[in-house]
């Protein structure tokens, strides 16, 4: 176990406070003051995953840390990464590869087995770094987790790395989470916690001074900083779906339409999109009526298609979507999107829910099989239709084949993928991250008539450059620093 690299641990007072992104902005921050950073998370549980150069999987949000860093995505930045595919079962990947499928109380019993394999990831990662900075899961606070806890304090513990604390004033209530979350600890625990950041601050800072002075007055932390609001990190890859209408304000009277599956996977691949000025990026709720002013309708990427095909028809959107066909209108499939614009989705060793087969939306000539084999990998190509070049990912289960295969709509190293109804107005493939590159997407938009309008990979640079000016403008990053080098006093002490 690596205790000489510096280290510090990232947790938050709940979800969704800002910790993916506090850790890119240091990272980049730190980066651009010459050490080699590197980013980590012991357990992720998310369905927006990225493909590692290995074909391994991790969380998205370690992908973009690993860019701020300056770094090539790696599978021990991640080592344990939870897929949902139901409300009380995931499918869990250790160090880049599935290990099977649990439902939640199981993993519960078996979690602290994985204990080993995230420990080897860090000091993997610590013995080439100058810094390694961790990203907790959820809270801290939840002490019904605590036993064989491998997210939170339990790795903080076993890896012997003190602790920042952030809590979301955007919320309300930052200050009864702090103390709170002091109240719940342990006294080590409390103790290993050496600071707090308030994040998502609106309106003038001064006005939470004495707020900062009560945090400290009932927890014994300092304050590290308040962070502002900053608009530019809506546009980094987010980590939770609850988070997809960030960014996608748009006057357009050019509608594309995104039906929100219950098991919706890879759902940046429409971040692109949603910052075009030409394009109204909508996100259909449950319960809502896909608009009929759409001009494309985008099924996404799924955990579950089988179970989110079901939902799908659930809603009404089948009936919406072939209605939008019968308008002259497009649909684009992507990876399970795509699997379900066919005619039948089988899954004779019940991958993907009971074993069977069943009807797809049959907008597509196509038939595919689920198999337990799982597609991880980057891949190069050129859109058949365009000439574009493509850049992207396959992460996926099953095969899909059929009368419209023959009109791919990507070739990959001489190798189709996907397909293209005799219309052309339907179109799907296994690929994600197609929008990400600018010459696609500008020639993709202009065959519907619309303007591109940004480059893409430019503004992702700019957010974390301006991330980290922020950051280095309203936190104590010298003080960080010192927080992050105890952990070597700290271990010496203890030998």
């Amino acid at each position: 176990m690596n205790t000489r690299t510096p280290a510090l641990m990232i947790q938050a007072t709940g979800s969704n406070a800002g910790k993916s992104t506090i850790v890119a902005g240091l990272a980049r921050a730190l980066v651009r003051r010459g050490l080699k950073v590197a980013p980590f998370k012991p357990q992720n549980m998310s369905n927006n995953a990225a493909v590692t150069v290995d074909g391994g999987e991790i969380g998205r949000a370690q992908a973009v840390q690993a860019r701020a860093a300056r770094m090539p995505p790696s599978v021990h930045m991640n080592p344990v990464l939870l897929k949902p595919e139901t409300d009380t079962g995931a499918q869990i990947i250790v160090q880049g590869k599935r290990w099977g499928t649990l439902r939640a109380k199981n993993f519960l019993d078996k979690k602290a087995a994985l204990l080993p394999a995230v420990l080897e990831s860090f000091s993997l990662l610590a013995d080439h770094a100058d810094l390694v900075l961790v990203e907790g899961a959820g809270s801290p606070a939840e002490i019904n987790l605590r036993p064989g806890d491998i997210a939170n304090m339990g790795f903080a513990s076993a890896a012997n790395v003190p602790v920042v604390l952030v809590g979301d004033i955007d919320r309300g209530g930052v200050i009864a989470s702090l103390a709170g979350t002091h109240l719940v600890l342990e006294p080590e625990e409390r103790a290993r916690v050496r600071g707090f950041i308030i994040n998502k601050f609106r309106g003038d800072v001064s006005l939470f001074d004495q707020g900062l002075v009560a945090v400290t007055r009932l927890t014994g932390w300092p304050s590290l900083g308040v962070v502002p609001w900053l608009p530019q990190a809506a546009w980094l890859p987010a980590e939770d779906a609850v988070d997809l209408d960030r960014a996608h304000a748009s006057s357009s009277t050019r509608v594309i339409a995104v039906p929100v599956l219950a098991r919706i996977a890879n759902f940046d691949d429409l971040d692109p999109l949603g910052m075009e000025p030409g394009v109204k990026l909508i996100f259909v709720r449950p319960g809502e009526a896909i608009p009929g002013n759409a001009d494309v309708i985008i099924l996404p990427g799924s955990k579950s298609t089988i179970g989110d095909l079901a939902f799908l028809r659930a809603q009404g959107w089948d009936i919406d979507i072939k209605a939008h066909v019968r308008r002259g209108g497009r649909v684009l499939g992507l990876c399970g999107g795509y699997q379900m614009l066919g005619k039948t989705i089988a899954d004779p060793q019940g991958v993907d829910g009971a074993p069977g087969i069943i009807e797809g939306l049959g907008l597509l000539d196509i038939a595919t099989v689920m198999s337990a084999d799982k597609s991880t990998t980057l891949v190069r190509g050129t859109h058949c239709a365009t000439g574009a070049d493509v850049e992207g990912y396959e992460i996926h289960l099953g095969r899909s084949e059929g009368r419209d295969c023959e009109r791919p709509m990507i070739m990959i190293d001489g190798r189709p993928d996907g397909a293209i109804s005799a219309d052309r107005r339907v179109e799907g493939t296994y690929v994600h991250g197609l929008f990400t590159g600018d010459a696609f997407r500008k020639k993709w938009l202009a065959d519907l008539g619309i303007a591109s309008s940004i480059a893409y990979e430019a503004q992702i640079e700019a957010a974390l450059d301006a991330l980290a000016d922020h950051l280095e403008m309203h936190l104590d990053i010298d003080q960080i620093l010192k927080i992050a080098h105890s952990r070597q006093s700290s271990s010496a002490s203890a030998a």
